[in-house]
């Protein structure tokens, strides 16, 4: 059981730590020091739910049904590209240091929102949770214990992406500094939304 709970913690913690549009948002979030833990509270969550599901055998019911990620593929794509250009214009409009830096959602509601189309509209979650991490489950025993660990940690990674954030906070006292950022998310949104489109398989 615990050899399950190790393997499952490694695995999700490696596919969750690579740069992604929901990585970009907490940490944008965590500079800021707004709304951080109901952020990555909503992220883990989302992702536990998700890795339960494919636990639970529906990662055979999402390869079966193509259409549903192509659905959300198309739709991921849209909301990718236009929030990295919501990013690249906040850039170029060079709005300044963190302090005074505008808000992006503006809202605990809007934060939320934009948090959970970031992470339920990327069908690359649903690969990696529920299809991928739910079928390497299955050659565990019990598989379960696999879950907790692969669910576990997404806790660890959001948390301190979070709430680490705050130690890069003196650096982004510079306008050029977030101006940098900004055009990072940007890029980095319209790469995975390229991506997405370009998704064949």
């Amino acid at each position: 059981m615990i050899e399950a709970g190790i393997a499952g913690f490694a695995l999700g913690f490696s596919l969750i730590m690579a740069i992604g549009a929901q990585n970009a948002f907490v940490l944008r979030q965590g500079l800021r020091g707004e709304y951080v833990l109901p952020l990555v509270l909503t992220c883990a969550i989302s992702d536990a739910l998700l890795i339960t599901a494919g636990v639970a055998g529906f990662g055979a019911l999402v390869s079966a049904n193509p259409w549903a990620l192509t659905l959300v593929r198309w739709g991921g794509a849209g909301f990718l590209f236009v929030y990295g250009a919501m990013n690249f214009r906040a850039a170029f409009q060079g709005e300044g240091k963190l302090e005074d830096k505008g808000r992006t959602a503006g809202s605990l509601n809007g934060a939320l929102t934009t948090c959970l189309l970031l992470t339920w509209a990327n069908p690359h979650v649903y690969l990696d949770t529920v299809v991928l991490l739910g079928g390497i489950s299955a050659q565990y025993n019990p598989a379960w214990a696999f879950g907790v660990g692969a669910a576990l940690s997404s806790f660890v990674f959001f948390f301190s992406l979070g709430f680490g954030a705050r130690l890069l906070r003196p650096v982004f006292t510079s306008a050029r500094a977030w101006q940098g950022l900004d055009i990072l998310v940007g890029l980095t949104m319209w790469a995975i939304a390229a991506k997405l489109v370009l998704f064949t398989s």
